[in-house]
């Protein structure tokens, strides 16, 4: 504290199939039609596009469990304590679907897709990775080691059938994964058109330092001076603890309490916070819950004489960690008590199992680029797909959105 605050067997699945875990890949009820595999690929691998019904089956979320762990890159957003509810919310509005890749007989990538007219402010078929307002990383989950063959298979499902999409568009990949990494390998390799669609660059926390050294080497003296006087004018309010919870006890009540700070505030007045839509209240408590029993979620408080005036939720998904949700009490704006806590968040640093962080802040944050200096670049990119027409009409939209633009523009296409 920086300030003085005190493998499974197989399963039966149930339902009319009755099939085990491991025959999931050979399911008739999952084939869309008789799949194609691409030069390179082991011959048992196959694509399945399955519904909300489908991937919550037990045997296959047990299979969906153990892929997230053994993915190459982590991605909270995708797994299935937070996807599901997710979907529950908007997918079938959206019609999201799930691309699911076996290989060997196991669940070996995982990936929500929807097929939307419009593409930003453009009315361009198109299709998709899913995301939506309150995800923030669109790197499907994908089994380490296995990042080739699955793009290999996924651009080879696209050619098949892009149905109306002119291309396929992959939001928020971080740029330093294994999973964008194997996305190049696979583009360099052939004639197939791709570009970089948006980037962003996120304050991102990382480094071999301790919470103290980290501090001192990214604020200034007079700053830190500042901060500790906001810290003990604010003590001086009442009585000033930290709470630090990992684990399910409490969660539901501590998510009430989250909801009802972050509503008080801006966002309650603009209509943007959690609790102004029933959609985004469900998937919260039913994420946060979810997190919890996956050993996913960490809840930190800042509080006067027991009443929250700063809340945060990490999700942990190591090697990394998300930092998703942070509100604090306009009340007490004048104490900077956002920034004490994300002080006490420093001690992600310190966790053996967290070598960076994810602020999942827009570019350009005012509070968070203060104290976070790292920078994690995430990118966009648009891919051909189809035949030769198809990808024709590809080269002129991409002609169209990388030529030269004034440098007050935005990178948004």
């Amino acid at each position: 504290m920086l300030y003085g605050m005190g493998h499974a067997g197989t399963t039966d699945w149930p339902g009319k199939t009755g099939l085990r875990a491991m025959d999931m890949a050979a399911a008739k009820s999952f084939r869309t039609r008789a799949p194609v595999t691409p030069a390179g690929v082991s011959t048992d691998s196959h694509l399945r596009l399955l519904t909300l019904n489908q991937i919550t089956e037990p045997a296959f979320v047990a299979a969906w469990e153990r892929l997230a762990a053994q993915a190459g890159e982590p991605n909270p957003f995708y797994e299935p304590w937070f996807l599901i509810p997710s979907l529950r919310q908007w997918g079938a509005s959206e019609r999201v679907v799930i691309k699911a890749w076996f290989t060997g007989g196991r669940l070996a990538g995982l990936m929500p897709v929807v097929r939307s007219a419009r593409y930003y402010s453009h009315a361009v078929t198109h299709a998709t990775g899913w995301l939506h307002a309150n995800s923030f990383c669109g790197t499907p989950l994908i089994e380490a080691g296995q990042e080739d063959d699955f793009w290999r298979m996924l651009l080879a499902h696209f050619d098949r059938s892009p149905r109306r999409a002119l291309f396929l568009h992959l939001p928020k990949l971080p740029a330093d994964g294994p999973a964008y990494a194997a996305l190049a390998r696979v583009l360099a390799t052939g004639a197939r058109g791709h570009y970089v669609a948006e980037m962003e660059n996120r304050a991102c926390l990382q480094g071999d330092f301790s919470a103290q050294e980290y501090l001192e080497a990214s604020m200034s003296a007079k700053k830190r001076k500042e901060l500790r006087r906001q810290y003990n004018r604010l003590a001086e309010e009442g009585l000033l603890t930290f709470e630090r919870v990992e684990g399910s006890e409490g969660v539901a009540a501590w998510t009430e309490e989250f909801l009802a700070l972050e509503s008080a505030g801006w966002k309650g007045e603009e209509g943007s916070a959690l609790a102004s839509s029933p959609d985004t209240i469900a998937l919260f408590h039913q994420a946060l819950a979810g997190a919890a029993v996956a050993g996913r979620l960490e809840r930190l408080a800042l509080r006067l004489d027991g009443r929250a005036i700063a809340m945060l939720a990490n999700f942990i998904t190591a090697p990394g960690a998300y930092s998703f949700k942070t509100a604090f009490d306009e009340a007490y704006a004048r104490y900077s008590p956002g920034m004490l806590l994300q002080l006490e968040n420093l001690a992600l640093l310190e966790r053996p199992d967290v070598q960076w962080a994810d602020s999942c802040a827009v570019e350009g944050h005012p509070m968070i680029e203060r104290l976070w200096r790292g920078q994690r670049r995430m990118v966009s990119c648009n891919i051909a797909i189809g035949g030769p027409l198809r990808r024709a009409v590809f080269r002129l939209l991409k002609a169209y959105e990388t030529r030269p633009r004034p440098s007050s523009q935005t990178s948004q296409p």
